[in-house]
């Protein structure tokens, strides 16, 4: 029987582009590697994405008591664009420059074969 759980952190201020680059790291690895992993990843991001692995596989440990933690898998984990807030930026001239912070909403699903 396959068992899966899924974990979702929205509104996170960080570019999508940029978790991208963390979330590709650990898609179809076990948990416990992925966890390794981002643990050792250098970037800012790596730290919501450990965040939201490790709700996942506490909701897959939920589902199920019987999971043997070694069995346990990233099965899908991408990321999709939040809302942007815009913001303006003084420029020469009387001019303005906008300025765009973008946010993302990131999804990790877990299974146990």
């Amino acid at each position: 029987m396959n068992m899966e759980a899924k974990a979702i952190r929205r509104f996170v201020r960080t570019s999508p582009r940029k978790m991208r680059l963390v979330i590709d790291l650990i898609r179809g690895k076990s948990a416990s590697q992925a966890l390794a992993t981002l643990k050792f990843c250098p970037k800012h991001a790596a730290t919501d994405a450990v965040l939201v692995l490790k709700s996942a596989i506490a909701n897959l440990e939920n589902k199920s008591f019987d999971v043997d933690s070694d069995k346990i898998m990233v099965k899908e984990a991408f990321v999709n664009q939040g809302p942007s807030m815009k913001r303006i930026s003084p420029a020469p001239m009387g001019r303005a420059y906008r300025i765009i912070k973008r946010s993302h909403h990131l999804t990790i699903v877990v299974s146990a074969e």
